[in-house]
């Protein structure tokens, strides 16, 4: 059985990446499938259609690409939705608040649905530094670790199992405030504010976190965002995903594995 949306719900910002001006309109369905729709050109969420993982993921096909997609399909997840249309008016989605928190609430809240998954086999990937992997387990959890240059998030390990789903779905999206400019230069982060985005300082924050170690709890949300490409949901995954020093590639690139070994 399909879970939908009750009506239509609209919802606007600016997309982080281009900054300019996004609009989407989400719009119940009973077909299957989280489906993106620009310009008259339709992509359905699916780890095969994604196209880059530069700064966000980014899933696309011949007629059109649709960027930054993760935060709302971390949402879905959270909500147990796997039935939806969005219309947007450009081709990157709205940053909103940097998490996916006003997009759970635009969906419904966060919802368990009675559906399982388990794993056939432990599922690895591993490439220097750079480790993911997925192993069976009686219940989901999700361990990730972060090593950046930050006296709170060198060697930084945090954990999801369920009790702190708030503080992932929360959790904003981050980067060096030193970096900023570079990457404004280069055609990205043009939508970031305070709002929106933590800056990290070499000893701090340019704004006050909503809890401890929150760009690595971040980190999770994009990850729940990325497998749920696979078509099914990580929030019925009976496994124990450790994560170490891994981004938006190394999430993909798993999880085109994974998918085949999910039951």
């Amino acid at each position: 059985m399909t879970r939908t949306i009750p009506q239509k719900r609209e919802i606007s910002s600016l997309g982080l990446m281009t900054g300019a001006p996004s609009t989407a309109v989400l719009i119940p369905s009973e077909e299957k499938g989280i489906r993106f729709h620009f310009n008259g050109k339709t992509v359905t969420a699916s780890v095969d259609n994604v196209v880059s993982t530069e700064h966000c993921t980014v899933i696309g096909n011949q007629d059109v690409q649709i960027m930054l997609i993760e935060h709302f399909m971390a949402a879905c997840a959270i909500c147990a939705i796997d039935a939806i249309d969005v219309e947007l008016s450009h081709f990157e989605m709205p940053i909103l608040d940097g998490g996916s928190k006003k997009w759970v609430e635009l969906l419904g809240g966060a919802y368990k649905s009675n559906e399982s998954y388990t794993v056939t086999e432990p599922v690895t990937y591993l490439n220097g530094k750079t480790h993911l992997v997925v192993l069976p387990s009686d219940e989901l959890r999700i361990t990730y670790g972060v090593n950046f240059n930050h006296p709170e998030l060198n060697h930084r390990w945090v954990s999801f199992d369920g009790s702190n789903l708030d503080e992932i779905i929360e959790a904003r999206t981050f980067g060096y405030l030193k970096e900023l400019e570079m990457l404004q230069a280069a055609g990205y982060a043009r939508g970031v504010s305070i709002e929106n985005t933590v800056g990290m300082t070499d000893d701090g924050y340019t704004t006050e976190l909503y809890s401890d170690f929150e760009p690595a709890k971040h980190k999770i949300l994009d990850l729940i965002g990325d497998f749920y490409l696979t078509g099914y949901n990580p929030m019925n995954l009976k496994a124990e995903i450790i994560v170490k020093e891994a981004g938006h590639a190394v999430h993909v690139k798993t999880a085109k594995i994974l998918k085949d070994k999910i039951r």
